[in-house]
């Protein structure tokens, strides 16, 4: 299983795990609870219970880069085109445009 966690603004916002096909995204209990705390997409709406998925949530799908980009950065990185998950991890830990950051989470 790999997992990364979600920054939202630099505040650790909740973790997002990838495991036999399954997606995952939890907010951390932290977060929660934290003054002026905001989902980290409307289509992710604050709450305990963690959103299951079979594809990659559209809120983090958003985050990469799509055609030429996309094939270039796969291609550089050795990943492949189709692991979104993977290219996400590679990709959404450094500056970005809007207040989400991604950061994997090593020896899980």
């Amino acid at each position: 299983m790999r997992t990364a966690q979600i920054f939202y603004n630099n505040q650790l916002a909740g973790y997002l795990s990838k495991g036999e096909g399954i997606y995952r995204f939890v907010y951390d209990k932290e977060y929660l609870t934290a003054a002026g705390r905001r989902p980290v997409s409307l289509t992710l709406p604050i709450r305990e219970k963690p959103y299951e998925s079979d594809i990659l949530f559209p809120a983090f799908v958003n985050l990469l880069s799509e055609g030429a980009n996309k094939a270039m950065q796969a291609r550089m990185l050795k990943i492949d085109e189709n692991d979104y998950f993977g290219l996400l991890l590679a990709t959404a830990s450094g500056d970005r445009i809007g207040p989400l950051t991604i950061k994997e989470v090593y020896g899980d």
